[in-house]
């Protein structure tokens, strides 16, 4: 007689499918290094140098915007390639044969490659404030910040990673995205020196909060702005996550 198995407790899930994307260490650390660690740190040096007679703040958005680079290389495109990855090789459908939630391997997921961006974060921050003589002031309200940026770009990553053909398609729909946002909003410009339109459609994107949240809790003064950050990341979040959890080809009901 053919024996169903029961599901286990959602944080059981959770963790078993998050130490089983962790090993994506295997493959992730060569593009921490040169992606996600030496990109943002050169892309800082050049900036750096470029706009040493812009004044602080112009270093200061300068520093926040390629470390939400760092964090978007490390989160939304190694997501992006896993998700691709996993779709092409069969892996989802293995996933869905198991007794597990959709929502449990997306946020395993997600976990796994926060925990895995970490040292490209704290070089990025480390190195770019020494070369930058920007003073950090890391508020604990950093600990809040952090993971809640990086879920939406996540977020972004896994339904790029669930929609594209391929893992080629998915990396460069990830890059592009990556830069639209960059490049939308004030992420590594002040808005002074951004036309009106690019500041409005700024509002769109979850960078923007991510470099407004990380600008407040890095290098201070938290200001009432960053719960807005805070509000915004987390909806958009739990928004991404939901349509990716519908995108996602699953046999079971969750």
């Amino acid at each position: 007689m053919h024996r169903t198995l029961e599901p286990q407790p959602l944080p059981i899930q959770i963790y078993d499918l998050f130490w089983m994307q962790l090993s994506n260490w295997r493959w992730t650390w060569r593009g921490m290094v040169i992606i996600g660690t030496i990109a943002p740190i050169l892309s800082i040096v050049a900036l750096g140098i470029f706009g040493k007679d812009s004044g602080p703040e112009s270093l200061r958005y300068i520093l926040v915007g390629n470390i939400v680079l760092a964090l978007m290389f490390e989160n939304q495109g190694k997501v992006s390639g896993n998700f691709a990855f996993m779709r092409s090789m069969g892996t989802l459908n293995y996933f869905a044969s198991l007794p597990v939630r959709r929502y449990s391997l997306v946020t395993a997921t997600v976990l796994a490659f926060l925990l895995l961006s970490l040292p490209a974060l704290v070089a990025t921050m480390v190195i770019g404030s020494w070369f930058l003589k920007i003073s950090l002031h890391p508020s604990p309200l950093l600990l809040l910040i952090v993971p809640l940026a990086a879920l939406p770009l996540a977020g972004i990553g896994a339904l790029i990673g669930a929609s594209a053909r391929n893992p080629e398609e998915a990396s460069s729909l990830s890059t592009l995205v990556t830069f639209i946002m960059l490049g939308l909003g004030p992420v590594l410009i002040p808005p002074d020196r951004l036309p009106d339109f690019m500041v409005t459609l700024g509002a769109f994107s979850p960078a923007t909060y991510a470099a407004s949240g990380l600008q407040q809790a890095l290098l201070g003064p938290v200001t009432p702005r960053i719960w807005l950050d805070l509000l915004i990341l987390a909806g958009l979040g739990g928004l991404i996550f939901w349509l990716v959890g519908k995108k996602l080809d699953w046999r079971q009901q969750s």
